[in-house]
């Protein structure tokens, strides 16, 4: 017998978690294992919970599902983070899939919906549901994804010549999340150096103010 996807539900608003167990606990294959109220919960509990995947509310109070799930993924990469939220602009669904999010779903669709996303995450496949890949198309259309507001900082004190050792201090992060931004900030803007950034930095105002001289 396959062994049944292990589910977290994170959301602040009870009736919103216990309608989603409910309809997630109608499928033979899943269990959810726990409802939790905010991502401060969920990285406390997540070593205990063992999930598979974790549905994550973006607004909540404490500690954000964006920095949740980074956190989350630091200390378990394997954990698929699937976004259920109300918000469907493309720079909530950039910022969600930059953080590692395997997939954004409305909080709008049909309930099966939910299921079929579970599916698609656990098998590997990034999971969009309509209203999330519409918002997204200008972006994939123009080439250039948005950077989020964790990565201009990055940029800016890779810009002033910080190593990742130093940004990761300054941020009280790891060393390889500095690394994993760096390498999507270099995606986003097709830039493949250092000295690049810097330029790009320079070009866009980021260094503005900032007392640098390059």
């Amino acid at each position: 017998m396959t062994k049944a996807i292990r589910v977290v539900i994170v959301d602040d608003h009870p009736m919103v978690a216990e309608g989603i167990e409910a309809i997630l606990e109608t499928y033979d294959d899943l269990v959810v294992v726990g409802t939790l109220s905010n991502g401060q919960e969920a990285i406390d509990q997540v070593e205990a919970l063992n999930p598979d995947v974790i549905l994550l509310d973006l607004n909540m109070p404490k500690v954000s599902g964006l920095s949740a799930a980074e956190i989350i993924l630091e200390r378990r990469p394997d954990t698929r983070i699937l976004i259920l939220s109300m918000h469907d602009s493309a720079e909530y669904i950039s910022s969600a899939l930059s953080h590692g999010a395997k997939g954004y779903v409305l909080k709008d669709v049909p309930t099966e919906e939910i299921k079929l996303a579970i599916d698609t995450v656990m098998a590997g496949e990034q999971y969009l549901c309509t209203g999330a890949s519409a918002a997204l198309a200008p972006k994939i259309s123009d080439g250039r994804e948005p950077l989020t507001n964790r990565e201009q900082t990055i940029l800016l004190q890779l810009a002033q010549g910080q190593s990742n050792k130093e940004v990761a201090q300054a941020l009280d992060i790891s060393v390889r999340t500095v690394e994993t931004h760096r390498k999507n900030i270099k995606r986003k803007l097709g830039i493949s150096s250092t000295a690049g950034l810097t330029r790009y930095a320079l070009e866009h105002g980021v260094l503005q103010g900032t007392g640098v001289d390059i």
